[in-house]
């Protein structure tokens, strides 16, 4: 339900349940809204590896996020909130494009991998230009660059600047992937020509020192799979050599970032802009800036999730700085679930305490159940959103249509194929969200209709899940959960439930082989 004493505006919009389906049907809409001067700004706030249980207004009990908690309280705090998919690439690519991963075959890429969203695909950038927005990314983007074999020398496209967007500022693929380098638009930032950058991840080049071969350089240490190059003391995956007066220094990202989030906003408050403030952390490697530390109760995870907050919080009050608040709706949320150990041993889970980085749910990052996909997800509009703690079933994919809507406009039947329109959700006038979610970890997909959770079996159960000491959800029988009375997703009613399992079983096909 929808806990709130005021609505801005007022849509009677109604959705028609066929069988298992969904779709939207035009009604009248009553709208009583106040004059905007101008179309809003949009920022989304983009969280890497974020739990449900990670904010303090979310129920953390090891951090505290001030920042955000003010948004959540003045904002639209949502319960159900979902990323496309329970691994970062999928995700990413979901909220771009407005459809599910798996139609690209997207999955976790390398970083040399070629761009993901070639040239031509709609996204959330070109269409909100259509509109006349400018539009930024600044942080983290793993969506690929160039078309394979990438120069890290010369001009680096297609890219983001391809695809809609005026300008780029990125950390090309991760934290714990070469290249360790940022790129801005096109070109690798401080790179000197005499000191040229390779980059493989099939053999070392160059002479850096390895984890490998160098253990005692580590600061971390570090499995197999991210025991190679070191940068800044930390053994990445790949192998690179060169590019010496371009590397980062993982410590300055939040300084970095954030500054050029501030300076992106500062050149075009004149004009409706677009930010997506994509976020390294709070995925591994931790290395907040020494400012953040002790922050937490929770070491280096936690004291990444203080950093997080006060970036979030710098870029948030610049906006309201520019005389720009209600004229900015912003979107705050995660590309998928907790993990605690995911590649360096940072001591995240011994000093976990009574934190629930999932909260009420199972599983986290790379799992089929809830938690990987159920994330932290607020939108907050000061004099158009009232404040409201919001119970509706709302994916990110959704944000698409939505937008569009919201600016006027018209998207075509074959682009955004997996979003739905739901403006009236994302500004809080209803609590009547999706009826259907498939949720994507790792090639599989699960159901989400209403409060059932359907997990179809599987053969598939990566090995390295057990490393990571998450519950996978990876079975071969059928899962099927009611998440009203079983959120933990501990009592499986699938056998009692035979005509459910075969409706939602055929729900999946149907959505997978053409849409909602």
């Amino acid at each position: 339900m929808i806990k709130s004493t005021k609505l801005i505006t007022t849509v009677i919009a109604s959705a028609m349940l066929f069988g298992c389906g969904q779709s939207s049907v035009e009604q009248p809409v009553e709208v009583v809204a106040k004059e905007q001067k101008r179309l809003p700004n949009v920022i989304i706030f983009y969280i890497d590896d974020l739990g449900y249980g990670d904010l303090s207004s979310y129920g953390a009990s090891g951090v505290q996020t001030p920042e955000i908690d003010r948004i959540a309280n003045k904002g639209i705090r949502f319960t159900d909130g979902h990323s496309s998919a329970a691994t970062c690439t999928p995700s990413r690519y979901s909220l771009l494009t407005g459809e599910h991963g798996f139609r690209n075959k997207a999955k976790i890429l390398k970083g040399d991998a070629p761009a993901l969203i070639q040239p031509g695909k709609p996204t959330l950038a070109s269409m909100l230009k259509k509109a006349g927005y400018t539009t930024g990314v600044v942080g983290k983007w793993h969506l690929g660059l160039g078309n394979g074999n990438v120069n890290w020398n010369e001009a680096i496209k297609p890219g983001p600047l391809e695809i809609g967007f005026d300008y780029s500022f990125l950390l090309p693929a991760t934290g714990d992937r070469v290249p360790t380098v940022y790129v801005e638009n096109h070109h690798v930032v401080d790179l000197d020509k005499n000191d040229p950058i390779t980059v493989s991840y099939k053999k070392k080049v160059g002479d850096r020192p390895t984890g490998y071969e160098n253990p005692e350089l580590l600061r971390y240490v570090a499995d197999k799979q991210h025991n190679e190059t070191i940068v800044n003391g930390v053994s990445r995956i790949g192998h690179m050599a060169g590019g010496e007066s371009a590397l980062w220094t993982d410590e300055d990202f939040a300084t970095v970032f954030t500054d050029k989030a501030i300076e992106f906003m500062q050149a075009n408050k004149d004009q409706p802009f677009f930010l997506f403030k994509s976020y390294h952390d709070i995925h591994v490697p931790r290395l907040p800036n020494d400012r953040f530390k002790d922050k937490s109760t929770m070491g280096v995870r936690g004291d990444a999730i203080a950093q997080m907050d006060w970036m979030t919080g710098r870029v948030i009050r610049e906006v309201e700085r520019l005389g720009l608040a209600e004229d900015t709706l912003i979107i705050f949320s995660s590309d998928n679930g907790p993990v605690l150990f995911d590649g360096y041993q940072d001591s995240a889970i011994e000093l976990l305490g009574d934190h629930k980085p999932a909260g009420p749910f199972s599983g986290g990052k790379y799992s089929r159940l809830e938690a990987g996909t159920r994330v932290p997800t607020i939108a907050y509009w000061p004099g158009t959103i009232t404040p409201q703690v919001n119970d509706a079933l709302v994916s990110q994919m959704d944000i698409y249509r939505s937008l569009a809507t919201l600016v006027g406009v018209d998207v075509a039947q074959d682009e955004a194929v997996d979003s739905l329109d739901q403006l009236p959700v994302w500004l809080g006038e209803t609590d009547k969200g999706r009826i259907d979610l498939l949720e994507e970890s790792l090639s599989n997909v699960a159901l989400r209709h209403n409060n059932y959770k359907f997990i179809p079996g599987s053969e598939q159960k990566p090995r390295f899940i057990k490393s990571k000491k998450i519950r996978g959800g990876y079975q071969k029988q059928h899962q099927l959960y009611d998440l009203n009375l079983d959120p933990g997703e501990n009592n499986n009613i699938a056998k009692q439930n035979p005509e459910l399992v075969a409706q939602f079983e055929a729900r999946v096909k149907e959505i997978v082989a053409g849409r909602y």
